[in-house]
């Protein structure tokens, strides 16, 4: 019966480039996971957190405008101030209104996610336009003569 003989100075370097490859594999699996991880747990749910705020955000404008238009005079002016938060979820955001005579909407987006709300109550008896962002105070005017 004859023995086999080892050279263990190969042993010695075949553990170093198990250990070397086992631990770069991990490695980039853990950068792997960083990515996925951020975009399922951090951007998804920020998303969705931005998407609600944005219409809760485009229904008080609308109810604002709504309550307006109630208490309007049938000849003059009539101006309200209200303040909006002034980011959500870290971001700045633009509120838009837009529309025609049939259908009229508020707008809200940061540039990534967008919400979009009808105005409810008045969107085919006055027509609305403007925009403002969430920073400082915002004014709602109406005049009966249409300007």
């Amino acid at each position: 019966m004859r023995g086999i003989c080892r050279n263990l100075d190969d042993d010695g370097v075949s553990m170093m480039t198990e250990y070397l490859s086992i631990t770069l594999l991990l490695v980039f699996m853990f950068v792997v996971m960083m990515f996925v991880v951020n975009a399922g747990l951090i951007e998804g749910p920020s998303d969705t957190l931005k998407y609600h705020s944005y219409v809760d955000i485009g229904n008080g404008v609308s109810v604002r405008m709504v309550d307006l238009y109630a208490i309007a005079p049938n000849d003059g002016t009539i101006r309200t101030q209200f303040d909006l938060p002034d980011n959500v979820a870290g971001e700045e955001y633009e509120v838009f209104l837009k529309g025609s005579e049939e259908s009229q909407f508020i707008r809200v987006t940061d540039g990534s996610v967008l919400a979009e709300i009808a105005i409810s109550g008045i969107g085919a008896t006055r027509g609305v336009t403007g925009q403002t962002t969430g920073g400082g105070y915002n004014i709602i005017s109406y005049d009966s003569a249409g300007v």
